[in-house]
């Protein structure tokens, strides 16, 4: 949930370290911190707040430091406040930490170095490394590291530097990111690679349990028991300027209008010359194994979990294999039926999120073959999934995801197109005819984001309101949940979304005049009972805004105003549906005076369960 960052070179670490967590912003800025080795020792500033707050405590100060780590938090064990803020400090203020992710054994190691004289200053779970790390050492601070490691019960991305070795970092990976980037006699340590660009494409992208020794003319990767492991060096590919606003107000409006060029880029080359039939060379299993599927189980967290919901609509119908939708903090503990002919398809958009991860390790211990649908190359859930699906989106730095989202929904589409391929459940002609509208989809979705300003418009009419409403039936159910969630997490309205069908089981009665409703009617399968459940709300005297598709124009005779998506194939209309309904949580949220890209409470990567 927090974002680190690391420096060693011939340069001043200060302004390297704070310009990388500007880049980590989005994974916590409830406080920050650096910590740096200078002639005069260790010095450390931290402030409550965001990464500006720390700015303003630094300027003036004189930090002749080359090497240092900082810190972004998002609070977990403790409030947000100053001294809660990392990094944190060693009993004898020798050793400096900064850390992500939970140390969950932290009360009983926290006695155990109470009753040896150790006194703590904040209400933090990490404030018990550096403290470990100066029990440990005994001249060594790798060795001291790995001892501490060894007794942590958790998920951590560690980085410590100390008094008595000031050339060096020493970081640890457990369950959380860690980047190593690699420079001219110069190193960095990073939670993601946007902290890096600015100073090298090169990187080591780190596994669970490797011990990184950082100068700033070497590098040294190590395992627990203190072997030398030897790295590929991974190539930043992607530019740099897509980690910026573009000139965009805030990162989420760029992101919703990147998504034309993101479907059409995660659509690209997985379809074959003809068109005929879909080309995922990322899926290893063979025609046998999917035929010997049984169930399909899709885990996921959050908006992630709304693609999922889309998945089991369009796999069962597509391909007639049943499927359960889990949110992945469950699925583990539910003692789920999961075998070797379950197929368990999991999606997050960092492919670092501690409950997906989590249940994709349950999965596979339970025999089941696991397929990613991720957006970060060579992340954990990448690594660790049988078959990965990537979501060419580019990096998302607003915490309310978009466009993750609707290439989600491609990389679905996908998925399900090339086992109703494989199982023959679908006629090649209804394979092309859905691929050929998937084709033309991105130009569709530039269609729906053209039509903005009347999105605008109704956000302006409706934004005081504290409540709101979606609903939908099938498909469009699905996309109303995700709808609900953009609009109470950026805007801070309390929305619900129901499934159309249930209002009259309990939902009308929180129907009163003037309450907006959002309606999704693009199934024409379901078009007329949404006509009516449209007519219950109006007889409350609720306000609803429709959406449809282009010439279904019966329901402006319900409706107060009526929003119209291109027509495509009723299976892909999710990707343009949930398009104004970004629109119109983002733009309710510019005229709340939200802070748009960093909603109160929330962080863009959970990496802690």
């Amino acid at each position: 949930m927090c974002g680190v960052v690391g420096y060693v070179g011939l340069k001043p670490a200060t302004p390297i370290i704070v310009e990388g967590l500007k880049k980590l912003e989005y994974r916590g800025y409830d406080s920050s911190g650096v910590a740096v080795l200078d002639r005069d020792g260790l010095k450390v500033e931290k402030k409550m707040g965001r990464l500006a707050e720390l700015e303003k405590a630094l300027t003036g100060k004189e930090l002749d430091a080359t090497i240092g780590i900082g810190h972004t938090r998002w609070a977990t064990h403790g409030r947000p406040s100053d001294v809660n803020a990392h990094p944190h400090t060693s009993n004898d203020g020798r050793i400096a930490v900064v850390h992500n992710g939970i140390i969950e054994n932290y009360l009983h190691l926290r006695e155990w170095l109470s009753s040896m004289g150790h006194e703590f200053k904040s209400e933090t779970d990490t404030e018990v490394i550096p403290h470990l790390i100066e029990h440990f050492y005994k001249g060594d601070l790798i060795e001291a590291v790995q001892q501490t490691v060894s007794h942590l019960e958790g998920s951590y991305a560690i980085m410590t530097i100390s008094k008595d070795q000031p050339d060096r970092i020493i970081a640890v990976r457990q369950d959380m990111p860690l980047v190593v980037g690699l420079g001219e006699n110069e190193n960095l340590l990073a939670s993601d690679i946007p902290a890096l660009l600015k100073y090298t494409r090169q990187c080591y992208l780190l596994n669970d349990g490797d011990v990184v020794e950082l100068r700033a003319e070497q590098v040294i990767i190590r395992d627990l028991t203190g072997q030398v492991v030897e790295k590929d060096i991974f190539e930043v590919t992607w530019d740099a300027e897509e980690a910026e606003k573009g000139g965009y107000e805030h990162f989420m409006i760029k992101e919703i209008n990147e998504q034309p060029r993101a479907l059409r880029d995660t659509l690209k080359g997985r379809t074959t010359h003809q068109g005929d039939k879909v080309v995922l060379d990322e899926i290893k299993m063979t025609t046998h194994q999917i035929q010997g599927i049984k169930k399909i189980i899709i885990t996921a967290c959050g908006t992630a979990f709304h693609a999922g919901l889309v998945g089991k609509y369009v796999i069962e119908q597509l391909v007639r294999i049943p499927v359960e939708v889990d949110v992945a903090s469950e699925f583990r503990y539910r003692d789920p039926i999961v075998d070797k002919d379950t197929l368990v398809v999991v999606i997050s958009q960092s492919g670092e999120t501690a409950d997906t991860l989590a249940a994709l390790r349950e999965a596979r211990r339970r025999g089941a073959r696991v397929v990613a649908i991720t957006n970060v190359i060579a992340s954990s859930v990448a690594r660790e999934a049988d078959d990965i699906i990537y979501t060419w989106a580019g990096p998302e730095i607003s915490v309310a995801s978009t466009k993750a989202y609707t290439t989600q929904l491609v990389g679905i589409y996908l998925l399900a197109l090339y086992l109703a391929q494989e199982r023959n459940t679908l006629a090649a002609g209804n394979i092309k005819e859905i691929l050929n509208e998937l084709k033309a989809i991105y130009a569709k979705a530039q269609q729906v984001l053209d039509n903005e300003s009347q999105i605008k418009e109704f956000a302006q009419q409706y934004h005081k309101c504290e409540d709101a409403f979606f609903i939908g039936r099938g498909l469009d159910y699905a996309v109303a949940l995700e709808g609900s969630l953009k609009l109470k997490e950026i805007s801070y309205i309390h929305a619900e979304a129901y499934a159309a069908g249930e209002l009259k089981h309990g939902t009308l009665a929180l129907i009163v005049e003037n309450i907006p409703v959002i309606a999704l009617a693009t199934q024409q399968s379901l078009y007329e009972k949404m006509v009516s459940n449209i007519k219950e709300v109006k007889a409350r005297d609720a306000s609803v805004i429709a959406l449809a598709m282009e010439g279904h124009t019966e329901v402006e005779k319900v409706a107060d105003q009526v929003l119209y998506i291109p027509k495509t194939h009723p299976v892909l209309a999710p990707i343009l549906t949930v398009i104004p309904l970004q629109l119109l949580a983002y733009y309710m949220a510019v005229y709340r005076d939200c802070d748009v890209d960093k909603p109160r409470n929330l962080a863009k990567s959970v990496t802690v369960e």
